[in-house]
């Protein structure tokens, strides 16, 4: 089995960029690697620019590792926010069509998003006799330039109103250019053997890229909102989807969900063929070492409730939010809940939140980024994870890190952190601090049934297991097999998505990208 797996960032990148899409990509490579009867290659785009402007071109990195030089669109998607060359870009689409003749051809090419390259590589990788196109869902990039259909930073993006809203998304749109000359330096010094890793690169040019860039979105946001585009300002946006939706489904035999919300949300927006297929975990390794940790009839003071959030101290993630909902909890509940936070520093506003809350619970502790080798230390001492975002958030890494050693998680009903737990006990409404408050308060009062939270728990898939799963897809794909006429949907509430009979949400099509009268996209 040949198989071919593409994202934006190299699977081993040294600079740790793409978050826990990367951590999955070099699990599931590793795995692969291992597994008799298959070669593995993996590509990735968008990212490595020669100073001197030249057309795309593709270039050897390691053994079975390669990357398209001078690509666009860049990555990841938010830098090249809506650019016509995510859908087509001839240069780049020539370098594809060329590495795939001197590398190929695959039995499966794995597209794990389309960031870095435009979405017409799909009819290129499908039209090779014998290649089967499969894409990954681990956000909503098809759908949303923003990748996370969450609006100027702040909020859940429900109707993109015929592209007009995405006009106004983000408070400062990046400067390609500006982008692309960056990249080209960092090319130029990683060549010049001072890239990531190198105390130049790690103390100097990225720390001094990254604060530029916070302090020109501080900036930005001291200006009024922009006036709203006229509705034709938002054709572009609106053409770009449809042309997503169109390409995926002309030419992708699988779309796989990481999650069942995930699937929902895509069938929604009109993608066909797709499948809930969740992703491993080396972390799962973890769940036969471990059990459900005790908890007493009821937390006090003195013996507090353990709480413990991983990730990034973003709003997105709902990081905000829960510093905002564990303030305003009653002085006597606050008391009994102690916050420890594993997350690399966050802006200036929100470290200065986690401060002042620091007084109001019964304890809070705060490590500076945390590695797989440090999570059971962090965790030894945890009674709930809590994972509260505010966006339709596919399947967090950290989420599945904590649930892999029987870490109960107290979760927001957006995304698929809510399917690892056997009930909805646990659950409570996105951004509502009043509902946050009551599901706890059933927490610290002892009212909550851990026996039924287990009992119908999802058991974690390690590596080895996923990859076997992930094989039997293969071989449908060349058996022809449509497993996607038989699945079935779980149905989750949400009351911002309407769900016919059938569990599929109404659409008008691809090519309209339009909405049924009534159907809100609560994304």
């Amino acid at each position: 089995m040949r198989v071919l797996h593409y994202n934006w960032v190299d699977p081993a990148d040294p600079a740790g960029r793409g978050g826990g899409v990367r951590s999955y990509m070099a699990a599931l490579v590793a795995e692969q690697v291992r597994t008799p009867g298959y070669r593995v290659t993996t590509l990735a785009s968008g990212l490595l620019h020669d100073l001197r402007p030249r057309p795309p071109r593709w270039q050897r990195i390691r053994q079975d590792h390669h990357e398209i030089v001078n690509a666009r669109p860049l990555a990841p998607s938010q830098v090249d926010f809506g650019a016509r060359a995510q859908h087509s870009h001839p240069g780049t689409e020539a370098a594809f069509a060329d590495f795939l003749r001197a590398t190929g051809p695959y039995d499966v090419v794995h597209f794990h998003t389309l960031e870095g390259l435009p979405a017409r590589v799909l009819e290129i990788a499908a039209e090779v006799p014998g290649q089967k196109v499969c894409l990954s869902l681990h956000n909503y990039h098809p759908f949303c330039p923003q990748v996370n259909l969450w609006w100027r930073e702040f909020a859940h993006c429900t109707d993109f109103e015929g592209g007009v809203r995405c006009a106004t998304c983000l408070p400062l749109k990046p400067n390609p250019n500006s982008v692309l000359r960056a990249y080209q330096i960092e090319t130029s010094c990683t060549r010049a053997g001072f890239g990531p890793g190198h105390w130049l690169h790690d103390r100097l040019l990225r720390p001094g890229l990254r604060q530029g860039w916070h302090l020109l979105k501080r900036l930005a946001r001291r200006n009024p909102p922009a006036p709203r585009p006229a509705e034709t300002e938002g054709t572009a946006f609106a053409a770009r989807r449809a042309r997503m939706i169109t390409l995926i489904n002309a030419h992708c035999a699988r779309v796989l969900a990481v999650s069942q919300r995930t699937q929902q949300l895509a069938q929604a927006f009109g993608l066909e063929r797709v499948e809930t297929l969740y992703i491993g975990t080396p972390h799962a390794r973890a769940w036969t070492r471990t059990a459900p940790r005790p908890w007493p009839t009821r937390f006090s003071p003195e013996s507090p409730l353990h709480l413990c959030y991983l990730g990034y101290m973003r709003a997105d993630k709902g990081f905000s939010f829960l510093l905002e909902a564990l303030a305003a909890l009653p002085r006597a509940q606050a008391a009994r809940v102690h916050l420890s936070v594993a997350a690399r520093r966050g802006p200036p506003g929100m470290m200065a939140q986690m401060t002042a809350l620091r007084d109001h619970l019964a304890g809070l502790d705060w490590r500076d980024g945390y590695t797989a080798a440090d999570l059971d230390t962090i965790l030894a001492r945890t009674d709930l994870g809590v994972v509260p975002p505010l966006w339709q958030d596919n399947l967090p890494q950290t989420a599945l890190e904590m649930h892999a050693r029987h870490i109960p998680l107290l979760t927001s009903d957006r995304g698929g952190a809510r399917e690892l737990g056997g009930t909805d006990e646990l659950t409570f409404r996105a951004g509502d601090p009043r509902d946050f408050s009551a599901c706890l308060a059933r927490v610290l009062d002892g009212r909550s049934d851990l026996a039924a939270y287990w009992a119908q728990a999802r058991v974690p898939q390690d590596m080895v297991q996923h990859v076997r799963a992930l094989h039997h897809c293969y071989e449908e794909l060349h058996e022809g097999i449509d497993s996607h006429r038989n699945s079935q949907i779980r149905h989750i509430h949400d009351p911002g998505l309407s769900l016919d009979e059938s569990g599929r949400a109404g659409h008008a099509g691809a090519a309209a990208c339009a909405l049924q009268p009534g159907f809100r996209q609560s994304v």
